[in-house]
């Protein structure tokens, strides 16, 4: 079940150019499982249809105050009845001054006077705009008000200034919303530990094993847990990434190497995600010095023995100190086969399968496509989440871990 299945918003669209990212943000919403109506303004109208967000949300998108169908039921006190959260992206100057000074002169401003759901805003303005007193002051009382804010953001403008009134990304105004909803309990002191990118099993002084894992996936859930307010503890292989603000990165060479650091971090900690490409065997012996080809060989015989098999070994800790184990398995086929196997064999409480036989492949490249698979008190769940940025993809996944942390199972 999608992790935030039956909560109601209500989406405000008010004027302005930002106004196409709200279908954005109705789709991502609606993957999260949450009902979503729309409420446009006359403005609004101007820059998106509302046959595109009718669309996008599956209702009917409401324009008018004064619609005699709707009204003849009292229809915007039950529209302001229904919402679980009223969402306004993008939010102008203009409706932030309405607002701030009580006025219900349409259907969206009415709305807002006359529900008790939490409200939250993404305001969109020119950056001279935000910076002026009145808009300034507007904020200072909607916020007294009760109203939170995600952005806006600072950047280019499509009117050429730059300067801060940016509406913030879609992705980022929906995470607003999840937050909303999500127990504080869940990420406040929070302690995750992530594996991440290949190991290098020496041969010799000079050669090694390894793969082509790169990083992009367990650096990227690093960054989207620390985004919660977790701790995170990073487990990093030999990368060439830099560490995601608020991490502390533990840096590791070979598969022993991260065994002994995810068996101290992970003691305690409450969720687990290995996300490391570890290399499943290392030399017996590996040469003291530079092995060298000589010309009577056509061949050379290694001798490889089994790495210690991290995520299981923390999957079996003792439940006092054992934390939420997250996996991943990147397969070529049967995919979900070999993911209940693994989850199943390793005692996983959930995990994440790549297809790695598609076209452009996984590892190295920026997007990437889940299955997630994971226990509850009935047996199993699972979901799929399309291909996407690995940044949104993370986001994703730890909402998910946090879920599954709070509530046993995702709800």
């Amino acid at each position: 079940m999608p992790p935030f299945a039956g909560k109601r918003i209500l989406l405000g669209v008010s004027a302005g150019i930002a106004a196409y990212k709200s279908a954005l943000i109705i789709r991502l919403l609606k993957q999260a499982g949450m009902e979503v109506r729309v409420v446009m303004t006359d403005g609004a109208q101007a820059f998106i249809t509302p046959l595109t967000l009718q669309a996008l949300s599956g209702e009917p998108v409401r324009t008018s105050l004064l619609d005699p169908g709707a009204e003849a039921g009292m229809g915007h006190i039950e529209l302001a009845r229904w919402a679980d959260l009223i969402l306004i992206a993008p939010g102008t100057a203009d409706l932030m001054a309405r607002l701030a000074h009580g006025m219900a002169d349409d259907l969206l401003t009415t709305l807002c006077l006359a529900s008790e759901a939490p409200r939250l805003m993404a305001p969109a303005m020119n950056q001279v705009m935000w910076r002026h007193p009145a808009t300034q002051r507007n904020l200072e009382q909607l916020s007294r008000d009760g109203w939170q804010w995600v952005g806006p953001d600072a950047g280019d403008q499509a009117c050429g200034d730059i300067g801060p009134g940016r509406m913030s990304e879609p992705e980022a105004v929906a995470e607003a919303v999840f937050k909303v909803f999500r127990p504080a309990q869940t990420s406040r002191s929070c302690h995750i530990v992530i594996t991440a990118g290949p190991t290098r099993e020496p041969l010799d002084p000079v050669r090694y094993l390894s793969n082509h894992s790169s990083g992009k996936m367990g650096y990227a859930l690093a960054h989207a847990a620390a985004r919660t307010g977790a701790r995170v503890s990073l487990i990093s292989g030999p990368v060439n990434l830099p560490t995601p603000a608020g991490v502390e990165r533990f840096d590791v060479d070979s598969a022993a190497q991260m065994h002994s650091a995810a068996h101290r971090l992970a003691q305690g900690a409450d969720i687990f995600i290995g996300c490391a490409a570890v290399v499943d065997f290392r030399a017996e012996a590996p040469a003291e010095h530079k092995i060298k080809k000589h010309q009577n060989e056509d061949s050379l015989t290694l001798i490889l023995v089994k790495n210690p098999d991290i995520i299981a070994d923390i999957a079996a800790l003792p439940s006092a100190s054992r934390p939420l184990v997250i996996g991943f398995a990147a397969e070529t086929r049967d995919v979900e086969h070999y993911a209940r196997d693994k989850l199943a064999r390793k005692g996983l409480d959930m995990i994440v399968a790549n297809d790695i036989s598609q076209a452009g492949g996984v590892f190295g490249s920026d997007d990437n496509a889940a299955w997630l698979l994971w226990k509850t008190p009935d047996g199993q769940a699972s979901e799929s989440l399309p291909s996407q940025p690995k940044a949104r993809l993370a986001s994703d996944i730890i909402q998910r871990a946090l879920d599954l942390l709070a509530f046993g199972e995702t709800p």
